[in-house]
């Protein structure tokens, strides 16, 4: 049987693979996993629940409400806000444990259900398979005080706001800022953080109706928000995903500044500022070989993981470290959050701007981007990698041509039968025509019978 768990929680189609009835043992089981503590010292055990604006929240919600405090857990629902708020008002609250319901960046039919622990940290994998081992277990069935109480929890949205504005620097007067929220968890917090730090703010992406979240909007696409930035003349544009934990930016000129540039710039601002913990930062296999030079040159060590943020922030825990993110724009501030947070990457930036007076174009020309070329290949044996010998010797052929100057990187998929063939150079025509080559070998000597 295959994992119940994926990457970053439980997530597939509303109704069909995450239906009402699934949600409600789902938050049993996690009801007698994640409050065994606070039963031990003879407390209720208090949870937090969020979610994104998607339709299918609304329901998922009062299952998952109906299965803990059922469960007797006392349950504190924050509405619509981000999964990093759900993680900062689990810690800030001091419960035992915190819901989320969003699919993230996926379309509005999609959703998911992730858990975070005591302190708003994600759940390693031995907890989700107790989690999930729970879900044969017989429900727990308190009655009478014993059952949990379901209420709003009145002030989330302000106690979060009242955190992200904490973590800046300095203010963002004078800059011009336009917020994408993807229809999406951000649609009220985020324009509201940028407005209270100084900021001229216009919004678009801020309409959710439960179906157009990511709809054409948000760091998905993009090209609303470029067209808004160039209309507007505004020093930045700021996107997130549907449930905003991470961003992509927009400068002056509508150029996309992607999640490694964001890095490169809050990585050097930081490690001028001495706040670089072990003057290290932690980025994944797939970020471009651009911020690997761009932290070389300026004295920063850069250590790498797999892909995913798990990973980035299992790193950081371990490490100490104060920094690290993803391309894709999820970057995890080990001092402010325990995990990815979108709105607070965004205001870290603009305060960078802000107190250096530099534009976005300028701070991003800190790294360069090098062409990277990525070639999925399907219908092969993903297990082959590391031992076909063809396949290892056209690899070795590409990095000794391209030396310093290019890298590349061969990952089997976790779901499918897939390769994923990238390769970077200086020159794009180099890495495509060595992406290609080594797909075709991919092709030929892994294809499944």
């Amino acid at each position: 049987m295959a994992r119940l768990f994926g990457t970053d929680g439980v997530r597939g189609l509303a109704n069909r693979d995450i239906t009402a009835e699934s949600a409600l043992k789902l938050a049993q089981a996690a009801a007698i996993v994640l409050g065994k503590e606070a039963r031990s010292r003879g407390q209720k055990p208090k949870a937090v629940i969020g979610r994104d604006p998607r339709i299918s929240g609304e329901f998922l919600a009062a299952a998952i409400s109906a299965g803990l405090s059922s469960s007797g857990v006392e349950v504190f629902d924050a509405g619509v806000l981000p999964t990093p708020a759900v993680a900062f008002l689990t810690a800030d609250l001091d419960a035992d444990f915190g819901v989320m319901i969003s699919a993230s960046h996926n379309p509005a039919p999609d959703n998911g259900i992730k858990f975070f622990s005591r302190g708003g940290h994600k759940l390693p994998d031995q907890i989700e398979d107790q989690i999930e081992a729970s879900l044969e277990a017989a429900p727990l069935s308190p009655v009478g005080a014993e059952i949990g109480h379901v209420q709003r929890f009145a002030d989330a949205e302000d106690r979060y706001l009242v955190h992200l504005l904490g973590t800046l620097p300095n203010t963002l007067n004078g800059l011009t800022v336009v917020v994408d929220c993807a229809n999406g968890a951000a649609s009220s917090v985020s324009p509201a953080a940028f407005k209270d730090a100084g900021a001229n703010v216009i919004v678009i992406g801020n309409d959710p109706d439960g179906h157009n979240i990511n709809l054409g909007c948000g760091s998905t696409h993009l090209s609303a928000l470029q067209a808004a930035v160039l209309e507007h003349k505004a020093d930045i544009g700021i996107a997130h995903d549907g449930d905003a934990d991470r961003t992509l930016a927009v400068d002056h000129t509508g150029a996309i500044v992607d999640g490694d540039q964001i890095m490169a710039i809050l990585a050097l601002a930081a490690k001028d500022r001495g706040d670089l913990a072990r003057n290290t930062l932690v980025a994944t296999v797939m970020s471009n070989l651009g911020l690997r030079i761009a932290m070389k040159q300026a004295g920063i060590e850069m250590i790498e993981t797999k892909v995913g943020d798990r990973y980035v922030l299992e790193q950081i825990r371990e490490g100490g470290y104060t920094l690290g993110g993803e391309q894709s724009g999820h970057l995890i501030f080990s001092r402010f959050a325990t995990t990815g947070d979108g709105i607070l990457t965004g205001l870290q930036l603009a305060a960078q701007m802000a107190s250096t007076g530099k534009s976005l174009k300028e701070l991003a020309s800190a790294m360069k981007v090098y062409p990277q070329v990525l070639i999925n290949v399907s219908g092969v044996n993903k297990d082959g990698v590391d031992k076909n010998a063809e396949l290892q010797k056209v690899v070795k052929e590409a990095e000794s041509e391209l030396g310093d100057n290019g890298r590349v990187l061969l990952r089997a998929s976790g779901t499918e039968a897939l390769v994923r063939v990238m390769v970077e150079a200086t020159e794009s025509g180099a890495a495509q025509s060595w992406a290609e080559r080594i797909a075709r070998v991919v092709e030929r000597e892994l294809k499944l019978s």
